[in-house]
């Protein structure tokens, strides 16, 4: 199993530390707990791999990943509250599922993949038929996939009643598979001259049933003390913890507030399902292998995440996607910086292709078949350690990665 930070890499500075609300993008003190933990056959990869155990090849390798919603739920608790519609969980699943299988897309892997969930409830606020709900979207979720030769297989999963640890709602997952050791992508042929070519996050795709804020799963701690009405703390107190009650929910607007320039609630775009990439990098991955050097997911780190692959590169991201309705908002009507939010948000792309630039216009008219688009919005350079220059409009951000 990979053990991986869900909040991505280690930095000078961290986006969460300071603002008190009980989260850090960098947990150090979790890496060093980890300093000794075995990397795996390919150390430094995206995610963990290990010897064939099951099969016994030597020529294959198995990987697993384990992850979850985080406190997207806590969103879709206050809209539960507010409507009462239990099929706003639903999509909670998929996002559960997305967040392991898209990472196992970054070192290739096409599975055929098994996943198992755990969800763990407060029964007196989550009643019988919101488990249903995100049971179904389980399966909703992964009969959707096999259209596209996605074989995502549930192995099954376990519902506890945590009154006395959970508050309100955790849905995690885990997916595993195998694959052949001569396939793995692990981020140690990143050099300068590549291009990053990134996928976007929000619009609709072709797999999708309606339109996506792109948000995805991180970032919902900052996100919903940022954006959301101080009145929560006393309407739905059992969303945050008490520790941290004079930081949580300072901002101004209410779940049901319309996005400016989209046809959706606040509350409904925060809460769209995390778009898989499954079906666009299959064939990307089949077909440009050899041409491919890395692939990052941007969950947990947001834009930061490369910080934590490579040796002595610099990534520059000069020309990302215009800010979409959600992240505008945010920027806008919020107290996070720019800063702030590439190191907690995808800021519209949330999938990243390094690669030789003669693939570039490939990746793009595949993504484009899906109604997806993917585009250029970097490259690699040469330097020492890791490091990342962002422009986010005309202002550039530089990170360096602590560890490198």
């Amino acid at each position: 199993m990979s053990r991986k930070l869900r909040n991505g890499p280690q930095l000078e500075a961290d986006a969460y530390e300071g603002r008190g609300v009980g989260v850090s993008a960098s947990k150090h003190e979790v890496r060093g707990a980890l300093e000794r933990w075995d990397q795996g056959l390919f150390p430094g990869a995206f995610c963990k791999a290990v010897p064939d155990i099951l099969g016994g090849s030597p020529e294959h390798c198995a990987v697993m990943h384990a992850d979850g919603v985080g406190t997207k739920s806590a969103v879709a608790y206050i809209h539960y509250r507010r409507h009462g519609d239990p099929k706003i969980f639903r999509s909670l699943a998929q996002d559960s599922l997305v967040m392991n299988l898209d990472d196992l897309l970054c070192v290739g892997c096409t599975g055929p993949f098994v996943f198992s969930n755990t969800i763990g409830r407060n029964a007196k606020r989550i009643p019988g038929d919101v488990i249903a709900e995100i049971i179904h979207g389980y399966e909703e979720f992964a009969e959707c996939l096999r259209a596209f030769g996605v074989e995502l297989v549930s192995c099954g999963g376990e519902t506890a009643d945590l009154g006395d640890l959970v508050r309100t709602l955790v849905i995690d997952s885990s997916i595993a598979a195998r694959m052949r050791r001569e396939d793995f992508i692990d981020c140690s042929r990143v050099s300068a001259g590549q291009a990053i070519v990134g996928l976007a996050s929000f619009g609709q795709a072709s797999y999708e049933t309606g339109w996506n804020s792109g948000i995805g799963t991180n970032g919902f701690t900052a996100l919903r003390h940022a954006l959301f009405k101080s009145e929560y703390r006393e309407e739905f107190p059992e969303t945050y913890a008490f520790e941290i009650s004079e930081a949580a929910y300072r901002g101004s607007h209410d779940i049901d507030d319309m996005l400016p320039d989209a046809s959706c609630s606040l509350g409904e775009a925060c809460l769209s399902p995390t778009r898989t990439y499954a079906p666009i990098m299959f064939p990307i991955i089949r077909n440009y292998r050899p041409h491919i050097s890395a692939i990052f997911h941007n969950t947990g780190g947001g834009q930061t995440k490369c910080l934590n692959f490579g040796h002595n590169v610099k990534y520059v991201k000069d020309d990302l996607f215009p800010a979409p309705p959600l992240f505008q908002f945010l920027g806008s009507q919020t107290d996070l910086t720019a800063r702030e939010m590439v190191q907690i948000f995808n800021m519209g792309h949330r999938m990243e292709v390094v690669c030789d630039p003669k693939i570039v216009n490939d990746i793009a008219a595949i993504a484009a078949s899906f109604n997806v688009e993917a585009k250029v919005v970097g490259h690699v350079a040469r330097s020492t350690g890791r490091s990342l220059a962002i422009r986010v409009a005309n202002e550039w951000c530089e990170f360096q990665a602590a560890d490198a």
